[in-house]
């Protein structure tokens, strides 16, 4: 189905600088004079957050099927009761992560089946695909230095797993071409901006 809004989601490997594009494409769109808002993965509703406390807490020990089902289940949540209602609306909604980070940590970094994970992406969004989705590419040793001093469980995983995780990103980017970008997130945060205001501006058409 689609919807007059748009969805834009931003993704990358921990300490890749999504999330500070993320908030600077809130601020441009906004001043554009847009209907924009900024949401996260998994989080953005009492319920998701309250699931995003169990999924980053490093004291707890998940399986890998279990923490899949749980973001699925945060991101059902998530689309019931903000995004697709905004999406109707006509509102822009942007996006700090969204499906693709969950094919590339539990698919590709936790090795469970891909084809499995997308199956469960569809029952939890209803069929709801980005309009544009911006992945932000880092090699490891500049990730790690970006991060915070007390990483949380997922961020806490060994080094193989992320690079599992930053090549899923990047399998993904080369299978929806179409859909999928890819930056070079090690540039400067304007030099990152201004490739994604780009993208913006040839996505939405703005003037």
């Amino acid at each position: 189905m689609k919807y007059k809004g748009f969805l834009i989601t931003f993704e990358g490997i921990d300490g890749c600088g999504k999330s500070v594009q993320a908030r600077r494409t809130f601020r441009f769109l906004q001043n554009r004079g847009r209907d924009t808002i900024l949401l996260r993965e998994p989080g953005s509703t009492p319920v998701a957050e309250r699931l995003r406390r169990i999924l980053l807490d490093k004291k707890l020990n998940i399986p890998d099927v279990t923490e899949l089902l749980l973001y699925e289940a945060a991101r059902s949540e998530l689309v019931d009761k903000v995004i697709r209602p905004a999406l109707r609306q006509g509102k822009t909604v942007l996006l700090d992560r969204f499906y693709d980070s969950t094919t590339a940590y539990q698919g590709y970094g936790r090795g469970l089946d891909v084809k499995m994970v997308r199956s469960l992406h569809k029952i939890a969004t209803g069929g709801i695909v980005p309009d544009l989705t911006m992945v932000f590419n880092v090699d490891l040793k500049t990730a790690f230095a970006r991060r915070s001093k007390d990483p949380d469980r997922l961020e806490s995983q060994a080094a193989a797993f992320h690079e599992r995780v930053r090549r899923g990103f990047l399998e993904i980017a080369r299978k929806e071409r179409k859909r999928v970008k890819v930056i070079d997130g090690t540039q400067s945060i304007s030099q990152v901006f201004k490739e994604v205001r780009t993208l913006l501006e040839q996505k939405l058409e703005l003037k």
